[in-house]
């Protein structure tokens, strides 16, 4: 059967999670993704934006600058007819998106020819100006419901603004937000005609930060949290390298615990976004804050022997982590229990502090090659930068670049399969 092929709508100040989850997760189940916007060209950049919602007397929004998400197809080249399905992200995007007639009459052709279409948030936006909601069953975020309404939309009301639930009415899947991208993605990928084999599995998620106060930012207020940035040393873990893994697993059914030394379920780990910079050196990137990641298990309570693989994120902290006695022992049951065990960028720096990569091949960012060479691993130059590499147990990637190997590899390994 050809490969399922599926477009990504994308526009500058796309919301980041939900341009980018759904292209990798998509692409680690055997999909092609090709991602566009209006007016730009494979290879050209399109700016997202990063909302963490609060919640005092009012409904607050704070938006920050995301990652540059690199568009791999050009928009003007694009025909309906090339493509099994459509997924629009939300964020600011979608409000100039559907003022734009040559993306209403894009996704008109999708509703018409019946194809699954899949939006979240403000995305819906784009679906009520191209006249595709009228009797359907949608939800959204809901300062777009008035619109939807008025466009004739049955619409569900969500639990809550963060609500995790998705809604499919035939071929239309719609959510509120990022956080309800699990339910999203699979109901997105049963309309494409997927089947998600192998037994459910229990993923254990290894998270990190670290202040130089050490004091958990979960403890602080959200001023307190401005304030801080601007004066404390901090070790955080890498945005995407904490979501898109989380949530694609999630999304083919598996049970999994997010958890960090010291800190709660239900509390929050703050994470960062590393921009290269223009001239390409590995060394030289920008460091902005990135989604607040909700822990949903305590480490205490952990029983290694309850999981059937573990995950470990990079970013800065795991060079803090790679110090802590119950991490390493953590790590150590694992792989002695020969369990698959999946870690990219710098979480390899725990891996060579638990003396566990004696003999493996193993790749890594490239910062950390002299981690894994000293403590006896056989290194794997990462060429390109998004390349991974499974050694028995073992996957290791570079960057969260090669999330679809990265992820597609470790699903091998637990005997989880998408077939269309």
């Amino acid at each position: 059967m050809a490969q399922k092929r599926v477009l990504l709508l994308c526009g500058d100040y796309v919301e980041d999670a939900e341009a980018i989850v759904p292209f990798q997760a998509l692409q680690a189940y055997g999909v092609a993704v090709d991602a566009v916007c209006p007016g730009k060209k494979a290879g050209d950049i399109c700016r997202t934006s990063i909302h963490e919602v609060s919640f005092t007397l009012f409904y607050i929004t704070n938006q920050l600058r995301g990652h540059n998400f690199k568009l791999n197809a050009t928009f003007h080249e694009i025909e309906a007819t090339n493509y099994d399905g459509l997924v629009i992200p939300g964020g600011r995007s979608p409000e100039y998106l559907a003022q734009i007639p040559s993306v209403v009459e894009l996704v008109t052709q999708f509703a018409d020819s019946g194809k699954p279409i899949a939006a979240l948030c403000n995305g819906l936006l784009i679906l009520a100006a191209a006249g595709t909601v009228k009797g359907r069953r949608c939800t959204g975020l809901p300062t777009v419901r008035p619109v939807l309404v008025a466009a004739g939309a049955h619409w569900i009301e969500p639990e809550s603004w963060s609500s995790t639930m998705a809604v499919a009415d035939g071929n239309l899947i719609t959510a509120v937000t990022f956080k309800g991208h699990p339910e999203y993605i699979r109901l997105f990928v049963k309309a494409l005609g997927g089947n998600i084999s192998g037994s459910p599995k229990r993923i254990l998620f290894l998270c990190g930060q670290f202040m130089e106060s050490n004091k958990p930012l979960a403890s602080i207020s959200h001023g307190q949290k401005i304030l801080a940035a601007a004066n404390v040393l901090k070790y955080y873990m890498e945005d995407y390298e904490a979501t898109v893994p989380f949530q694609s697993l999630q999304a083919l059914g598996c049970h999994v615990d997010a958890v960090f030394p010291g800190i709660k379920a239900g509390e929050i780990c703050p994470t960062a976004v590393h921009e290269m910079e223009e001239d390409g050196d590995v060394q030289t990137y920008s460091e902005k804050g990135g989604y607040e990641f909700e822990l949903n298990a305590n480490f205490d309570e952990v029983d290694a022997s309850s999981y059937d693989g573990l995950v470990i994120p990079g970013g800065r902290s795991p060079a803090v982590l790679a110090l802590n006695s119950s991490v390493i022992a953590l790590v150590k049951q694992f792989m002695e229990s020969n369990k698959p065990l999946a870690s990219i960028s710098h979480g390899q720096e725990i891996l060579a502090a638990a003396n566990v990569l004696k003999g493996r091949k193993c790749t890594a960012h490239p910062s950390v090659k002299l981690n894994v060479v000293i403590s006896g691993g056989t290194w794997v130059e990462p060429e390109p930068i998004h390349s991974c590499f499974t050694d028995g147990n073992l996957v290791t990637g570079a960057s969260w670049s090669g999330h679809p190997q990265f992820i597609s590899q470790l699903m091998a390994l637990l005997g989880l399969q998408v077939s269309f």
